[in-house]
């Protein structure tokens, strides 16, 4: 049997708190640059993006502390865990991006690290603004609405 030429993309590591602590405006994909060793890292699943974010660094677009572990079979060939990737995007969205980061200061926020139908690493970053505390306690308020509220439909069904 072949395998599925239609996959969708296998994701590698997810943000959950970018969209708690973040209003989202837009999202985007940017490629990585990688090497070897960190590859073989992200196709065993192992990556930490909570505490990263993208910025600029000698007029390109990096995203520092995204925590790759040292894959074992590397040897002496393995990478720095933390050191800042390089992130791969056109021209004239680099510029828009860190435009608006600037002027209206907003973050870039990695969602997700993913590989393509294709094979290759991608990153999902988020353009955010920050919540104020009011807006996350609204937000634990309607999620736990909506929990009750389907655990009172589920009971009035059976």
């Amino acid at each position: 049997m072949a395998p599925n030429k239609e996959a969708a993309p296998r994701q590698v590591a997810q943000n959950r708190r970018a969209r708690f602590d973040y209003h989202i405006d837009e999202t985007l994909e940017a490629g990585l640059v990688l090497f070897g060793s960190e590859v073989k890292s992200l196709r065993r699943g192992q990556a930490s993006i909570a505490e990263a974010h993208a910025g600029e660094q000698g007029g390109e677009l990096f995203l520092f502390n995204a925590h790759i572990p040292e894959y074992p079979g590397a040897n002496r060939f393995n990478h720095e865990p933390r050191r800042p990737r390089k992130l791969l995007v056109h021209r004239k969205e680099l510029s828009k991006l860190l435009g608006q980061v600037k002027r209206e200061g907003v973050t870039l926020v990695p969602m997700a690290f993913y590989f393509n139908d294709r094979g290759i690493a991608k990153v999902q970053l988020g353009l955010a603004r920050g919540k104020k505390m009011a807006d996350k306690r609204h937000a634990i308020k309607e999620r736990e609405w909506n929990r009750d509220k389907a655990r009172l439909l589920r009971s009035k069904t059976l």
